[in-house]
């Protein structure tokens, strides 16, 4: 393996001696599982691509996100103050565990750690483990019998999803779950009474959502700014800003904070009257998306704030944008419908990134 070349221009002014030592560490595997993806996210941030870093280090692009993500776990577990034994656990060991509760809030994650920690928890059940606690923190109001604590969480997750089954194995695979976590005796007795009650509750199906995928370079225009209209003057020429892409969306930005992406033009975003875009990984909806996490586009339209059960919304959740499906009206306002969510240009070698990876730590 190669050292990285010299950048021209390091945005994080991170000297080309510090980065050669810090991927001879990686090279070489000094340190702990955290260290490294401290040291990843700083090459990173330097501007490196990650492509760049796999050829001199070993770690391919998918082990560099996933231990990234998974050392910023592990550091809100320190400010959030989680158990020595805890910390200690996780420093050696657990990063695809920690990945997994990348969308849970700082105090959310630490209490899941200690869970994840206690039960012994894989990176499958650990996926299982913060969607249930993500739904949980969603609910306008606690359910009775249930307390706020991610083993209630998941007891209730599997209470409710025990009252859907009339397969006797099935609903006794989800009671027997929902004992092992609940954390509460309200909760466990919540759990108790689905011995004895058989009532099945329809499951309510929620919609697919409206993902679309860029199929070729001709679907994504390009934004480029206007001078005007002549007469005009090489001031006015010299005025405009040089525009500077950004892939994979070819999102714009000029000075400033503002930034425009180019849409392609289908009938769901021509019929959007107030259209505005959010950036954000795929993970951050339903399983049923896909396996392995990518960026995307989220078009909202802020005008259709009326509740239908076959959309999905944005909402304030404590202060921030959240994207939620309600198969009843919400008891908080809606903020604005998804229209669209855009995937990035499909990449020849996509089936490569689905392959699982092992690394010691």
């Amino acid at each position: 393996m190669t050292d990285l070349p010299p950048l021209a221009q390091n945005p994080d002014n991170t000297p080309d001696d510090v980065a050669q030592e810090l991927l001879r560490k990686l090279r070489q595997k000094q340190g702990n599982w955290v260290e490294w993806g401290i040291a990843l996210a700083q090459l990173q941030k330097a501007g490196y691509s990650p492509q760049a870093i796999f050829e001199a280090t070993g770690f391919e692009p998918i082990q560099q996100n996933q231990v990234i993500v998974g050392a910023q776990v592990y550091n809100s577990l320190e400010k959030a103050e989680a158990t020595v034994a805890v910390r200690a656990h996780y420093a050696t060991r657990g990063s695809d565990v920690l990945y997994e509760l990348r969308l849970l809030t700082q105090e959310e994650r630490a209490t899941a750690a200690e869970l994840t920690f206690s039960h012994q928890i894989n990176a499958d059940e650990a996926r299982e483990v913060a969607k249930a606690i993500k739904d949980f923190s969603r609910l306008p109001t606690l359910p009775e019998g249930f307390e706020n604590h991610p083993g209630d969480a998941i007891a209730y997750q599997s209470w409710k999803f025990a009252r859907q089954y009339s397969d006797f194995q099935e609903r006794s695979r989800q009671i027997a779950k929902g004992l092992k976590f609940a954390h509460s005796q309200t909760a466990r007795k919540k759990i108790e009474q689905l011995l004895t009650d058989f009532t099945v509750v329809p499951k309510s199906i929620a919609p697919k959502l409206p993902f679309y995928r860029l199929e070729s370079e001709e679907d994504l225009p390009r934004v480029v700014p206007v001078v005007g209209e002549l007469p005009l003057t090489p001031k006015d020429l010299h005025a405009v800003p040089v525009v500077k892409e950004v892939q994979p969306f070819r999102m714009v930005r000029f000075a400033g904070e503002q930034a425009w992406v180019p849409i392609p033009g289908w009938q769901a975003v021509l019929g959007a009257e107030d259209p505005v875009v959010i950036l954000c990984n795929s993970d951050r909806f339903p399983s049923q998306t896909q396996n392995v996490p990518e960026p995307v586009l989220v078009i909202i339209d802020r005008t259709r704030r009326e509740w239908n059960a076959t959309s999905y919304f944005v909402v304030d959740r404590s202060g921030e944008l959240d994207f939620q499906w309600f198969d009843t009206t919400p008891e908080f306002p809606i903020l604005g419908q998804i229209i669209l969510i855009l995937r990035q240009k499909k990449i020849l070698d996509e089936e490569l990134t689905k392959d699982s990876w092992q690394i010691d730590e």
